[in-house]
């Protein structure tokens, strides 16, 4: 099986904004995603899209691949391509995080730069302030600049402003190369257990809206409630039952989105047989109505 067979594959422009279904860079700041997607966000990936993080502040946990990165902010993560990641940011989180298409990149590396950058860009990259020297913290400071003025650019529509825009990625990534070497350590997960995570992953894309009990999945995996858990826990720092619940959420509130359905019909349509219960998860789960989620979307 290919590896992103079992990972949910996430388009911005199709799954959060469709004013840039097509658009090969995206911005925005990561509380608006976090209201959207959760502060938890299961694993998945951005088939062709490479992804910035940068956390100004608050505790944040990635998951890349095998690896797990912990830090507090400031710290920028980079994850490339089409590679599965998960992550956990803390309340208090705040920052920016860009989306960048391949073509993209590969059009604004070119002139010899693509060479000098382009290992750097192929493999995820944690980079916290904390770790840096001196002349480093300096060059932190031009990439924070550099992604503000992203942000104002993205937000406001000044004349030449798709030039302005890929010229700002452009010094960003390069600003970012400087700084490579002075990746964060990561903890490597065992073999099995991320073997085990990722059937999870499939399985619960499978079947999240038949909703399977625990012992049902790990009946198909052939392990037992505990190892599942600690795997979980270890890799995506949650419960499967969150795990399995946040999938849910996410397709909820995608419905809530980017439908005309009602409540009741996105009820039974993620398999809930109670619209009342159905009403309580959501609103247990985001502190907010299914009604008010959707009006606070539009």
């Amino acid at each position: 099986m290919d590896q992103n067979e079992w990972i949910p594959n996430i388009i911005l422009g199709q799954d959060y904004d469709r004013r840039y279904l097509d658009a090969p860079i995206h911005y925005d700041v990561l509380e608006n995603l976090a209201v959207f997607f959760g502060r938890d966000m299961p694993v998945h990936r951005h088939a062709q899209y490479l992804q910035i993080h940068y956390i100004d502040r608050g505790e944040v946990r990635f998951h890349i691949d095998d690896k797990i990165y912990s830090s507090q902010g400031p710290t920028l993560v980079l994850t490339p391509p089409s590679v599965p990641h998960s992550f956990l940011t803390s309340p208090d989180a705040c920052g920016h995080v860009l989306t960048l298409h391949q073509s993209i990149i590969w059009h604004l590396l070119r002139d010899g730069l693509q060479q000098q950058l382009e290992t750097q860009l192929n493999q995820e990259l944690s980079l916290s302030l904390e770790d840096l020297d001196a002349e480093e913290t300096a060059h932190w400071g031009l990439i924070v600049h550099t992604l503000e003025a992203l942000g104002r650019e993205w937000n406001h529509d000044y004349p030449a402003k798709q030039l302005t825009l890929q010229t700002l990625v452009r010094l960003l990534l390069i600003q970012i190369s400087r700084l490579s070497n002075r990746g964060t350590a990561s903890t490597s997960v065992n073999n099995d257990d991320l073997r085990f995570f990722r059937q999870f992953s499939n399985l619960i894309q499978e079947h999240y809206q038949h909703h399977w009990q625990l012992r049902a999945y790990t009946s198909e995996l052939g392990i037992s409630e505990s190892r599942l858990h600690q795997i979980c826990q270890r890799i995506a720092n949650r419960s499967p039952k969150k795990i399995i619940h946040d999938r849910l959420l996410q397709e909820a509130k995608r419905l809530l989105t980017f439908s005309n359905l009602s409540s009741s019909e996105i009820c039974y349509q993620l398999g809930f047989s109670d619209p009342a219960y159905f009403s309580r998860f959501f609103k247990r789960n985001t502190g907010l109505t299914t009604q008010q989620y959707r009006q606070s979307q539009n």
